[in-house]
């Protein structure tokens, strides 16, 4: 059924094939007969994990950047993930980068990116997750929190602060992004330097509002051995409660198709190799100390049972889903 459906979508401009399915998936969350339909079809069975101080009822999760907004947790949540990671969320509305920003490498399962974050902003953002009606019970829910694009990287922790103040009686746990390749120089907040002023004064601020919301950091895949250091030893110096490895790569190494040109992140089965890398690398400089989650080029049951293996206490796919369908959640966990 999903090949039909894959095609025709697959005619449809990626963004306009996105914003499609996600109303879609949306509206049929809101309508309890759709949803149970949904459910009947998706829902996998419960294999519970427990990370961060809270339980999932399976450990695949659902990526930032579907749902930016926090429109359509219900419906996204029928389709049988253990937690969903909703956003970028970013303080004040922003349009993001120029279209066409997003592209299909349909050969070799990939996808380019140069989102930027786009966004209807942190007010819109917290008025969905109020609704009750919208807020699906059993589903761990995670807000991906970013700063606007015309932020100076000297002032990024007072975007983080709103946000967190914002969203951790709303959301079950929070991730900080700094590993966006789409928003220009919000990497270099991965530094030693700039992310032990980022994050001490997140952890400042936390201890002094008593937030008790776990706080998890996103890194880049394309961090050198001693950036990555850097990073893991600031993360868990600074009391943060895990790592989710990784975001998109700038990297283009073995992609052949011609839309490796276009400027953005890459996701999809080019990064798998380098997604097991790091996570691989992350886990033992984390040492078990915190839990990590691992995302990058899950296309499969085998490559999250890989991520798993490894270490990780739970994975996410995003780009798995544009080529496998919904049905790859419950796949994933049934072959567990």
């Amino acid at each position: 059924m999903y090949p039909l459906l894959r095609s025709l979508l697959f005619k449809l401009p990626p963004e306009t094939a996105h914003a499609l399915t996600l109303r879609l998936v949306g509206l049929t969350g809101r309508i309890p007969p759709s949803r149970w339909v949904l459910e009947s079809l998706f829902t996998p069975p419960t294999k519970p994990v427990q990370a961060f101080g809270l339980t999932f009822k399976n450990p695949v999760g659902l990526a930032a950047g579907y749902d930016k907004d926090c429109e359509s947790m219900a419906g996204l949540s029928a389709l049988g993930f253990g937690h969903l990671e909703l956003g970028t969320v970013t303080p004040r509305p922003q349009p993001g980068n120029p279209k066409p920003r997003v592209f299909r490498l349909i050969e070799e399962e990939g996808v380019i990116n140069r989102m930027g974050f786009p966004g209807r902003g942190m007010a819109y953002a917290a008025g969905q997750m109020s609704k009750v009606t919208r807020r699906p019970r059993s589903t761990v829910i995670g807000l991906n929190l970013g700063k606007n694009k015309d932020t100076p990287l000297e002032a990024a922790a007072e975007d983080y602060i709103a946000l967190m103040q914002t969203f951790a009686p709303l959301a079950d746990y929070l991730a900080i992004n700094i590993s966006s390749p789409n928003t220009v120089g919000l990497r270099r907040l991965q530094g030693r330097e700039m992310l032990e002023g980022l994050l001490g004064a997140i952890a400042q601020e936390r201890q002094r509002s008593k937030v008790k919301c776990p706080i998890l950091v996103k890194i880049a895949p394309d961090l050198t051995d001693e950036e990555l250091d850097d990073a893991v030893g600031t993360i868990l110096d600074s009391g943060m409660d895990g790592i989710i490895a990784t975001n998109t790569t700038l990297s283009r190494e073995g992609v052949r198709s011609p839309l490796r040109a276009e400027t953005g992140g890459l996701s999809g089965r080019p990064l798998a190799g380098l997604g097991d890398s790091v996570l691989e690398k992350v886990l033992a400089r984390v040492n078990a100390r915190v839990p990590v989650i691992g995302v990058g080029g899950i296309m499969s049951p085998d490559d999250a049972r890989r991520k798993l293996d490894l270490g990780a206490s739970l994975v996410q796919v995003y780009t798995g889903m544009i080529y496998a369908g919904p049905g790859l959640v419950k796949r994933i966990v049934e072959g567990m």
